[in-house]
């Protein structure tokens, strides 16, 4: 179990780090949306281009970010039984739901998206409009994003079956995932 937990902890990291920089594209977004604006609605002036990439920005953040987020525990999901649930109910919903749901659905989106990604770089592909930028680099972010949710799903798995069999303390594997 040790050795699972210190994968999940390099998991963790990984994550980590990852949503940490995505917050500075939440800056350029916004910076980029409001210099948008500027430019549209103060000098009658637009780029397809700076919209896209307003828009590509957007998709980064929500796709890269997804692991980032499940790993904060920050999906919204419906309380109405598993609140009233002690740690080991917890666990087991979080461990079950994982293995059934997050684990195979992540992994054939991203499995999926890779071929999505290829299809549109084999062909160049770019946005229909005038101005506007290629479309495969955006793609190659669902592949990316959902490897990385995937990922988080493993470690969340692996932190879950600490709490169920590995004598590792549901308060101490919270702890963990705060630092």
């Amino acid at each position: 179990m040790k050795a699972l937990l210190w994968v999940s902890r390099g998991i963790d990291a990984l994550n980590e780090r990852v949503g940490r920089l995505l917050l500075w594209l939440v800056l350029a977004a916004t910076l980029i949306s409001a210099g948008n604006a500027v430019m549209r609605y103060g000098f009658n002036a637009s780029s397809n281009a700076w919209l896209e990439v307003q828009w590509y920005l957007f998709g980064l953040i929500f796709l890269l970010g997804a692991g980032y987020t499940l790993k904060h525990n920050g999906h919204v999901r419906i309380d109405v039984l598993y609140g009233r649930f002690g740690a080991r109910g917890k666990a087991w919903v979080d461990l079950l739901g994982g293995l059934l749901f997050l684990l195979p659905m992540s992994g054939i989106i991203a499995w999926l998206g890779w071929d999505f990604f290829l299809a549109s770089y084999a062909v160049n592909e770019g946005s229909p409009d005038a101005g506007g930028l290629a479309r495969w680099p955006i793609k190659l972010a669902v592949p990316l994003g959902f490897a990385l949710l995937w990922l988080q799903g493993v470690s969340e798995v692996i932190k879950r079956a600490g709490v169920l069999w590995g004598g590792v303390a549901a308060e101490e594997e919270r702890a963990e995932e705060v630092v």
